[in-house]
């Protein structure tokens, strides 16, 4: 057995206690029917208009925005397959591990299924270029460099969960001076979740560091040199390559300003903050010479975002009649 499989095995006996904190009962739990229009109320076709009144006034970018992150909570298939292969995790003798696993993706599910059912009933969107962009990225999968290492998974699940609560949160706030409260404590619950959930794998990787430092540093070192790569850069229309809906994608998200390249600085800059990258103690040489890259690399992205200019609104997403 090596040492990650034996530092996976030590944090999946204290699991009881993460998944307490960090994952909500199922029954006390919001579902998407909370903030829906009741189809089986007199009242339905009511909500429904003043849902679709909401809608009207949200802007092309944003509701591009909206797909492409529905889009992107949909694929959860991928991403339970993707957590479900780490080193470390056995699904066939019901450790910790997987409750985890299964029970975060118990969570995620609801967001996908809220989003799309909201799109449904706005009436402003092509519900099935947008269905087949889900089935696209679902069947595409992706690789985001981690292969089935779980310290960097969680180095990269750590950074996605944050950024997903940002970009909901900033969402939720567009959506109020829009007009729509509704869509507005939707993106708000949603990113609520994330946030739990990025609090969890922090506490992770946390726990990874107290244990095998070093190795943990080099994982963090390795998966910032490559870059995070949000798993919505593999999205796709019909005719169209993967990555190129992506690009506009994130123009949109950029104009906007619900999801930037200075978010992308300032949730590394939290993460360096949070596990005390300044103060590991007992590092190799080699761990010691990632930290140095990692602490100055906030000011090197600083610089390069500063040149970084958007692309005015030029696309049209198949999404969106």
């Amino acid at each position: 057995m090596n040492l990650r499989t034996e530092v996976m095995q030590f944090i999946g006996t204290k699991m009881d206690a993460f998944m307490n904190e960090f994952l909500k009962p199922i029954e006390t739990n919001w579902q998407p029917a909370d903030f829906l229009p009741d189809s089986t109320q007199p009242s339905f076709f009511d909500k429904l208009r003043d849902l679709r009144e909401q809608v009207a006034a949200l802007s092309y970018d944003y509701l591009a925005v909206l797909v492409g992150d529905t889009v992107t909570e949909e694929a959860l298939p991928t991403y339970e397959s993707w957590l479900m292969g780490m080193q470390g995790v056995n699904q066939e003798d019901g450790q910790g591990w997987t409750r985890w696993v299964r029970g975060w993706t118990a969570e995620e599910n609801r967001h996908g299924d809220l989003l799309n059912k909201f799109l449904y009933l706005s009436g402003r969107v092509d519900m099935r270029a947008m269905e087949v962009s889900t089935q696209y990225l679902i069947a595409d999968g992706f690789d985001i460099g981690t292969g089935s290492d779980p310290y960097r998974n969680f180095v990269y699940t750590s950074f996605q969960e944050l950024a997903t609560n940002l970009s909901h949160r900033r969402t939720a706030t567009l959506a109020k001076q829009a007009g729509s409260p509704i869509l507005s404590q939707m993106c708000g619950v949603i990113a609520a979740d994330e946030m739990r959930h990025a609090k969890a794998y922090k506490a992770f990787v946390s726990e990874i560091f107290a244990l095998d430092p070093s190795n943990m540093m080099l994982a963090f070192d390795d998966m910032m040199r490559k870059k995070i790569v949000m798993p919505a850069h593999f999205l796709r229309e019909t005719g169209v390559k993967i990555g190129e809906t992506f690009a506009h994608f994130s123009d949109a998200a950029q104009r906007l300003g619900v999801y930037t390249v200075h978010d992308y600085i300032r949730i590394l800059e939290s993460l360096l903050i949070d596990w005390k990258i300044d103060v590991i103690a007992d590092l190799s040489d080699e761990a010691q010479r990632a930290r140095d890259y990692l602490m100055a690399l906030p000011a090197r992205l600083t610089r390069v975002a500063e040149r970084t200019k958007t692309p005015s609104l030029s696309y049209e997403f198949s999404w969106i009649g």
